[in-house]
C-alpha cells in the first residue's frame, strides 16, 4: 500500500463524499433540509418538515461533534478494523480486532442487515437515509478543511449508508446477549481440529461480561402526584453508560411541526431519542435483570463431534465460513478465514473451562434480540407518544425494547414501570423439564439441547415467536412512585411487590443492590420531592454502604495495632461521600469492600427475603475471624495506595478525572453510590472515568408544560479540540445541571443561541448561518 499524505487523502475523501451526497440527493424524491439551532453547551435543536430532513439534520449535527467516533464504530460493525489497523489492535472495548471483525462479519451478514432494513416502516427508513446523508455532508466538509485529531490518518473514513446504521443498531441489540460471547463464538472449534486454550482474550471477555451491568447500569425514579411537590409527574433519569465508544449518548432536540417534538439523548447512529421527554410525558430506561438469551447443551453424536442428536436423530452442525481482510505489518492485505458452527438453537460457543466443546457435548446460544427488527420503530413511537397510556400500549404491542426497563411519568401525575423487553419464553414449566442439571447454581440459563420440546415456547400474542407476550411481563402503575436500579421487578415499589414471574424474567429471592436500597431509603424518608431534591440524590454523592458499615469500621479501628493507624485516621476523617473533596479514607473504604464483598459471612445480619430493604447489614467486627480478615484487607489497601502512587493528602477529585483532566465525583455502584462511576488507572495517582453517570435528566411537569434540567456528564463532543469537549463535564464537577430549553421562547432566549440551515439541494458547504438572537 502506497502511503498518502493526510491533506491529499482528506481532499480525495471530500470529493468522494460530495459526489456521493450529490448523487444521493438527486436520487431522492425530495431534497432533505433542516434547521439546526444550537444553545448552551452546543446542544442542537433540529427542526425539519419530514423524517428525511430530520435525519439529515441529526446526522449533520452529529458529524460536527463526533465525526471520528461514528467513523470508528462503522468500521467496527462492518468487521473492517483488521484491514486498516491490523489484527493485533483493539477496539474501544479492548477486544482484539480480529475477534471483533470475525464476530461482526457473522452478526451483520448482508441477508440479516437487508432484512432488518426492509422490515422498517417508511418513516424509519427516511430517518436512516437522512442521517446517513447528513453525516456524509459533515464528513465531506470536515475532510476538506482537515480532520480532527481523533481520526488519526483518516484511514478507513468513508461515506456511510442506511445499512451501516442498521449494523450499528444490530450491535446494540446484541449487547445484551451474544455480543458478550464474541470470542467464544468465533473461537469455537471441534475437538481434534484445534484445542481452545485459556488465554488473555477470554480473561478480558469474562471481565467484560461480568461488568456488563456495571458499565451499562442506571438509576431511575418516577414520582406521581402523591409524592411530587406540585402533584404532577417528576422523573429522574440517571443512566450509567460508557463515556467512550458506540454507547456514548448524544444530546439533542427533534421537531417536525405538528408531528414530533421531543428532547433527550440518543446513542450513536440512532435518529431518534432513547431517553427523554416531550410535551406530555418523560421516560427513561434501566438495564433490566431479565435474561435475553439462553444456552443449549447439545448432545453430540458419538461418531462425530460436528453432529448433534435432536430427539434421537443425528444432525450436522451448520458451518458458515467467515472471511476477514487483515493488514500485516508490511502493509500487505491477507485474508483470514474461520468457520462458525450452528445448531438449530443458534451458534456454538466455546469458553474453555466454562463452556467446553468435547466429544460428548457442546453449547449453542440463542439470543432473542437477533430477531428484533422493531427496536427503532419502538423508540420512534415512544418519542411521539401523547400519553402514558399510549406509551404503554406501544411497548406492549410492538415489543421492541431490547434489554432495558422503562420508567415514565406524565403531566397528570401517573408513574409507570414496565419490565417489557425482549425475553425468551422460558417459563417455570420449561425450566423444570429442561434445565441442565450440570448448570445448577450458575447465572446462565442452560437448557437441554437434545430435545425439540425444550425450544422456547411460542405465544401468538407475542410480537415475535419465542418471546414472552407483554401480558406475562411485569408492569406497575402508581401515583406515589416506582424506581429501579437494575434489580429485578420485585421491589420497584415495596407497597406492591411484583412476584410470581419466571426466573428468566424476574426473581423475588435475591438481595437488592445497594443503589436500590439507597433509593428506597430516601423515598420512604421524605414525603414529597421537588426537582432539586431528586437531583441531589445523585449529586450529593452519598456512599450508602458507608452508612451501613462505617460505624463498625470505626469501632474496629479503636483497637487496631499501630501499623494500621494511618488507614484508621483516614477512615475517621472521611465524611462518607464520593465527592471531589473526599480524602484517602474513601479510597481505603473501596479497597476494603472489594476485598470483603465476596464473603457474606462478614455481615452481622444476613440477607432476609422477608426484609430485603434492610438486609444484609452490619459488619460483624465482634468476631475474631472478621477482625483478622479486616486486618489483612487493610494492610493490602495501604500497600495498594502506595503502589498506585496516591499521595497521602490526595483528594478524590485529584484521583478520578475525565479524559480531559476534569475532576469527577462519584464512585463504584457496588458501594451504593447513586452517582455511579467506573474508572481505571492510567497514571500514578490517576484514574480515568470510562463509564458511569452519562446523561442526567430531571423533568417535572407544570401547568405550562415540561420543565427540564440536565447535562451530559462527558459533554457533547468526543473531539478534544471542540469547545464542547469538557464544558458540561466542568458543570458536572461543579454540581450544576443546566436548564434544557424546550419551547421556542426558551430556545431563542438562550444566551448561546445560533441557527443555521442546511439542504441537500444547496450542496456541500452551503450553510445559511446566523449568530445570536433572532430578534
Amino acid at each position: 500500500m502506497i502511503p498518502r499524505s493526510r491533506p491529499l487523502a482528506c481532499l480525495r475523501l471530500a470529493i468522494l463524499v460530495a459526489a456521493a451526497s450529490t448523487a444521493h440527493a438527486q436520487a431522492a424524491s425530495a431534497d432533505a433540509s433542516a434547521q439546526i439551532r444550537r444553545t448552551s453547551f452546543g446542544v442542537p435543536h433540529i427542526l425539519a418538515k419530514d423524517e428525511r430532513g430530520l435525519g439529515y439534520g441529526i446526522g449533520y449535527a452529529y458529524g460536527q461533534d463526533n465525526l471520528c467516533l461514528l467513523a470508528d464504530e462503522v468500521l467496527t460493525v462492518n468487521g473492517e478494523r483488521s484491514r486498516h489497523f491490523g489484527s493485533e489492535g483493539t477496539t474501544v472495548e479492548q477486544r482484539n480486532n480480529l475477534d471483533s471483525d470475525l464476530f461482526f462479519t457473522w452478526l451483520n451478514t448482508p441477508t440479516a442487515v437487508n432484512a432488518f432494513l426492509q422490515a422498517q416502516p417508511a418513516t424509519v427508513r427516511a430517518l436512516l437515509e437522512g442521517y446517513a446523508s447528513g453525516y456524509n455532508r459533515a464528513l465531506a466538509e470536515r475532510s476538506a478543511h482537515g480532520l480532527p485529531a481523533e481520526c488519526g490518518s483518516g484511514d478507513g473514513l468513508r461515506p456511510i449508508t442506511s445499512l451501516d446504521l442498521v449494523k450499528l443498531t444490530r450491535r446494540l441489540l446484541a449487547e445484551g446477549g451474544v455480543g458478550q460471547f464474541a470470542e467464544a463464538l468465533v473461537g469455537a472449534t471441534p475437538p481434534g481440529v484445534a484445542t481452545a486454550q485459556v488465554d488473555p482474550r477470554f480473561a478480558n471477555a469474562l471481565a467484560r461480561q461480568q461488568h456488563f451491568a456495571t458499565e451499562r447500569g442506571s438509576n431511575a425514579i418516577a414520582l406521581g402526584s402523591e409524592r411530587s411537590a406540585n402533584g404532577r409527574g417528576l422523573l429522574l433519569a440517571n443512566p450509567h453508560f460508557p463515556w467512550v465508544g458506540g454507547l456514548r449518548f448524544y444530546q439533542m432536540h427533534l421537531t417536525i411541526a405538528g408531528k414530533l417534538d421531543v428532547m433527550g439523548a440518543a446513542l450513536p447512529g440512532l435518529p431518534m431519542i432513547n431517553i427523554g421527554f416531550n410535551q406530555h410525558l418523560a421516560w427513561t430506561h434501566t438495564v433490566d435483570a431479565s435474561k435475553h438469551f439462553t444456552l443449549y447443551r447439545l448432545q453430540l453424536d458419538p461418531k462425530d463431534p460436528t453432529r448433534y442428536l435432536l430427539d434421537g436423530q443425528s444432525r450436522p452442525l451448520q458451518r458458515q465460513t467467515l472471511t476477514v481482510s487483515v493488514k500485516d505489518p508490511q502493509g500487505d492485505i491477507r485474508h483470514v478465514q474461520r468457520e462458525v458452527y450452528s445448531s438449530a438453537f443458534g451458534p456454538v460457543v466455546q469458553w474453555p473451562g466454562r463452556l467446553d466443546w468435547d466429544n460428548h457435548h457442546a453449547y449453542s446460544l440463542r439470543d432473542a434480540n437477533l430477531d428484533n427488527t422493531r427496536v427503532l420503530q419502538q423508540w420512534y413511537q415512544i418519542n411521539r407518544a401523547s400519553s402514558l397510556g399510549a406509551l404503554k400500549r406501544s411497548i406492549g404491542k410492538t415489543q421492541g425494547i431490547p434489554w432495558v426497563n422503562t420508567l415514565a411519568v406524565d403531566a397528570g401525575g401517573e408513574a409507570l414501570y414496565l419490565n417489557q423487553s425482549v425475553v425468551p419464553y422460558v417459563d417455570q414449566s420449561l425450566l423444570a423439564h429442561c434445565s441442565d442439571p450440570a448448570a445448577s447454581g450458575q447465572p446462565l440459563v442452560v437448557l437441554d439441547g437434545s430435545r425439540q420440546a425444550c425450544a422456547w415456547k411460542v405465544d401468538p400474542q407475542a410480537a415475535q415467536p419465542g418471546i414472552f407476550p407483554a401480558t406475562q411481563l411485569p408492569s406497575l402503575q402508581r401515583r406515589d412512585f416506582v424506581q429501579n436500579s437494575n434489580d429485578s421487578a420485585w421491589m420497584v415499589n415495596p407497597a406492591q411487590p411484583l412476584s410470581g414471574f419466571s426466573p428468566v424474567v424476574s426473581r423475588s429471592d435475591q438481595p437488592l443492590g445497594l443503589r436500590s436500597r439507597f433509593a428506597l431509603d430516601r423515598l420512604q424518608g421524605r414525603t414529597r420531592f421537588d426537582a432539586a431534591a431528586l437531583r441531589d440524590l445523585v449529586l450529593d454523592n452519598d456512599v450508602y454502604l458507608a452508612e451501613l458499615l462505617l460505624p463498625d469500621l470505626r469501632q474496629w479501628c479503636s483497637s487496631v495495632q499501630p501499623d494500621l493507624a494511618a488507614l484508621c485516621t483516614r477512615l475517621q476523617a472521611w465524611n462518607g461521600k464520593a465527592e471531589l473533596g473526599s480524602g484517602l479514607g474513601f479510597v481505603h473504604f473501596q479497597h476494603l469492600f472489594q476485598a470483603l464483598a465476596s464473603q457474606p459471612e462478614l455481615w452481622r445480619v444476613a440477607f432476609d427475603p422477608a426484609d430485603p430493604q434492610h438486609t444484609p447489614r452490619g459488619l460483624a467486627v465482634e468476631q475474631a475471624a472478621v477482625r483478622a480478615k479486616l486486618r489483612e484487607a487493610a494492610l493490602a489497601s495501604l500497600a495498594q495506595v502506595e503502589e498506585e502512587g496516591i499521595g497521602s493528602d490526595s483528594h478524590w477529585g485529584q484521583v478520578q478525572q475525565s479524559g480531559g483532566g476534569t475532576p469527577v465525583a462519584g464512585g463504584p455502584q457496588a458501594l451504593g453510590v447513586y452517582n455511579a462511576m467506573v474508572s481505571v488507572p492510567v497514571a500514578p495517582g490517576k484514574r480515568r472515568v470510562v463509564s458511569g453517570t452519562s446523561y442526567l435528566q430531571v423533568v417535572s411537569f407544570t401547568e405550562h408544560g415540561p420543565q427540564a434540567q440536565g447535562l451530559l456528564a462527558f459533554s457533547l463532543s468526543s473531539e478534544s479540540a471542540s469547545a464542547h469537549a469538557e464544558d458540561q463535564t466542568r458543570a458536572f464537577a461543579a454540581g450544576q445541571l443546566a436548564p434544557l430549553p424546550f419551547t421556542e421562547a426558551q430556545i431563542e432566549a438562550d444566551p448561546q443561541y445560533r441557527v443555521y440551515r442546511i439542504s441537500e439541494a444547496d450542496g456541500m458547504g452551503a450553510v445559511t448561518a446566523r449568530q445570536g438572537h433572532p430578534r
